[in-house]
């Protein structure tokens, strides 16, 4: 066999083999596609093991019910079915999983079934790539890697955006590479496109490992400048058109006949591009925290270092010092070897796609969450895989490499062990296993280095491969097993508890799991992750009193044709700075299921019970709303409980200006809305709101509507008439 094919043996010389032509290069061994099929089904059942019971982020979940009520809704990306407020990302993700609710029915697996295809469709494409260039072994080990890294397993198990936005991120840097290597068009223009998809799956986070694929097309082709710069252009303008045609047809839309696009400061998507889901997750500021703001952190203090803290080691970590020593030694490797050299233009890539992630979220000062790492995960699995290759064909092919295949992995080996340890308690007999194979594995590679005794080396690499990722491995598992994460839909994490981040008002800070520690932007101390509510009852950054006590939630989506299953959870998780509040309840409560935690006192915590949601219904008269609350956590659970609309009167931190006194009187005069939820102490905006807008809001509701005292837990309701409208 070639080294192509079989890593033991290695290629005639340490340097990188000229570029290969296009193709898979000679047959794949036998051992090739069982392998592969093997890693999709152990991903397939890490992704979705017990996933009807595990929590999911009401927010989107409701969102996802609002696009399979009303088509509007679905476009736009609304939280509630009456087109009041969007979400504060784009809807690509809500579109792909709306579409699936309406073709299946509203549930849990309806919903997850397109984002766990895309997980495992991007393990498959990650292989293909790595295995053009490095061949079978590199592949398999990228696939392995990419499908047990913890924060990814954890991601991949809910209905953020983030899995969709990896999959056209990892597709948009295969056709780049794809590109490079055929010198045809159209693989770059698909690369674009799935890059300009992703900025509308997150916006400018599916940017960051743009410019790795930039610079490997315009240094690695083989075509000429000319045909280059034209091609480039070319895939510029699909670049724009894939990314900003929402943007462009929502600003078409008149103001007036669209929702308020939600994160952003006077309504339109552009702003949202450039402010809150743009630059102000760098620097903070727009809404996200840090920059002055109330801190927006859930993975520790922004720094080189972070990646590597407690709150994001145990998440991401795990094989990032092998996969920088890889792409260094890798690329000392390919030495002088042609401009177009497939090796070192699939290194840059995966590499630079590494590095670019890596410091982007390392130095972000805005908000931060540790699921945002799992764009780290391709990056680091092909360097891992391929890099790897790389270093095990020197390793037996040139003395003055025979230490650094050993280092990379004593040095993984070490580094495991520091975070298993810092998980105090937890499976004990890890990370001394792992100390012992790791051993073994690198004494074996330096007996067995040289000689005939290929099947004893091929045992020893295999020892490292697990050795090196049976930490993932475990934290991975501790996810569908329920021996392990937590944070609910929110804030998902892997693993037991080892840190927290700085965190705000309802739960842990961005620990694994919501450890204690940190301290809150009011001041208070943050108290550990607590199913039942806040911890402390400390002040929110808006001024008002943080309420103190949980609420009650129905407890796993509801599957089509069935009766929702209920149970109790508390606050999940919070957002901080702009993605302040708390989750009331880990699961997403299907339509009608019983009681929903739903933030009453326009705030963040207490409950609403059967009783109230019946009363508003029954007494609903045809308005389009059933209710106005404070803030968008608020309103999903109550769209969740009762399968009705509910308006996010300031989004979902309270910064949102979507309702003005004048709005509420114009939809109270025309029937469309009779009830409004106000506290005692003033809407105040939620966390960081318009205090004058709440305030103004506030007053009017009080001295002109009516309080809600007919059924039990309508503290702070109001009901409102056209003729209480002057």
């Amino acid at each position: 066999m070639t080294s192509a094919t079989d890593p033991l043996h290695p290629a005639p010389a340490p340097a990188a083999a000229p570029a290969a032509p296009p193709g898979d290069g000679p047959a794949a061994p036998r051992w090739s596609l069982p392998a592969l099929l093997a890693i999709l089904v152990l991903a397939a059942a890490l992704y979705s093991w017990n996933l009807s019971s595990s929590g999911l982020n009401s927010f989107y979940s409701a969102a996802v019910l609002s696009g399979t009520e009303s088509w509007k809704a679905w476009f736009f990306g609304s939280l509630d079915a009456g087109n009041f407020l969007t979400v504060d990302k784009p809807p690509l993700a809500l579109m792909v999983m709306g579409l699936s609710c309406r073709v299946f029915g509203y549930g849990t697996w309806q919903m997850m079934a397109p984002m766990i295809v895309a997980a495992l469709a991007t393990i498959w494409i990650l292989h293909a790539s790595v295995k053009r260039v490095w061949g079978h072994g590199a592949a398999t080990v990228a696939a392995l890697v990419l499908a047990l890294t913890p924060i990814t397993v954890a991601i991949n198990r809910d209905n953020n955006p983030d899995t969709l936005l990896v999959f056209l991120m990892v597709s948009g840097a295969a056709l780049g590479l794809r590109a490079a290597r055929t010198d045809r068009l159209l693989p770059l223009l698909g690369s674009a496109v799935c890059f300009g998809l992703a900025f509308n799956t997150k916006m400018l986070q599916g940017y960051i490992a743009l410019p790795a694929v930039f610079l490997v097309y315009v240094y690695a082709s083989r075509l000429g400048w000319v045909k280059r710069a034209r091609n480039l252009v070319l895939a510029a303008v699909a670049l724009a058109v894939a990314s900003f045609w929402w943007a462009a047809a929502v600003s078409l839309v008149p103001a007036d006949d669209r929702p308020y696009i939600g994160g952003s400061t006077d309504g339109t998507a552009w702003d949202l591009i450039m402010g809150y889901n743009g630059l102000g997750r760098v620097f903070g500021g727009e809404g996200n925290g840090g920059g002055g703001g109330g801190g927006g952190s859930f993975a520790g203090t922004a720094g080189i270092g972070r990646m590597f803290n407690d709150v994001l080691g145990g998440q991401i970590s795990w094989l990032l010092p092998f996969a920088g020593i890889a792409l260094v030694a890798g690329l000392v490797l390919c030495g002088r070897a042609p401009r177009t050299d497939l090796t070192r233009a699939a290194l840059v890539l995966w590499g630079g796609w590494t590095v670019l992630h890596f410091l982007t979220f390392s130095m972000a000062e805005g908000t931060m969450h540790p699921y945002y790492t799992t764009a780290l995960a391709p990056g680091i699995a092909a360097l891992c895989g391929g890099g790897g290759v790389m270093l095990l064909r020197a390793f037996r092919a040139d003395r003055r490499w025979v230490w650094v295949l050993p280092l990379a992995l004593g040095v993984t080996g070490v580094w495991a062990i520091v975070l298993l340890r810092r998980a105090s308690g937890w499976n004990t007999w890890l990370w001394p296993t792992i100390a012992v194979v790791m051993a073994l594995a690198i004494a074996g590679l330096l007996v067995f280095r040289s000689g005939r005794r290929v099947r004893l080396l091929a045992v020893s690499v295999a020892a490292a491969v697990v050795a090196s990722v049976a930490g993932p491995a475990a934290y991975a598992w501790s996810v569908p097993s329920g021996s392990g994460g937590g944070m609910g839909g929110t804030n998902p994490t892997a693993g037991p508890t080892t840190g927290s981040g700085t965190g705000g008002p309802g739960g842990g800070g961005g620990g694994q799991g919501g450890g204690p520690g940190g301290q809150l932007p009011g001041g208070s101390e943050q108290g550990g992750q607590a199913a039942g509510g806040f911890p402390g009852g400390g002040e929110m950054p808006g001024g008002g009193e943080m309420p103190q006590g949980g609420g009650t939630a129905t407890g796993g989506t509801a599957e089509a044709g069935g009766t929702p299953p209920t149970g109790t959870g508390g606050q999940t998780g919070s957002e901080s700075g702009s993605e302040s509040g708390s989750e009331s309840g880990e699961a997403a409560g299907g339509p009608g299921g019983g009681t929903g935690g739903v933030g009453m006192g326009g705030g963040m915590g207490g409950s609403a019970s059967t009783g109230l949601i019946s009363y508003l219904k029954k007494h609903q008269d045809g308005a389009t709303w059933l209710l106005a609350v404070s803030s968008s956590q608020s309103a999903a659970q109550l769209i969740l409980s009762s399968g009705e609309p509910v308006i996010s009167m300031w989004g979902w931190s309270g910064s949102d200006k979507a309702m003005t006194l004048a709005k509420l009187k114009e939809l109270v005069k025309s029937g469309q809305l009779h009830y409004i939820q106000i506290s005692s102490g003033g809407m105040g905006g939620g966390m960081g709101g318009d205090s004058s807008l709440s305030t103004e809001v506030t007053e009017w509701v009080q001295k002109n509507g009516t309080e809600v005292t007919a059924v039990d837990d309508a503290s702070g309701v109001y009901r409102l008439d056209a003729s209480d409208v002057n």
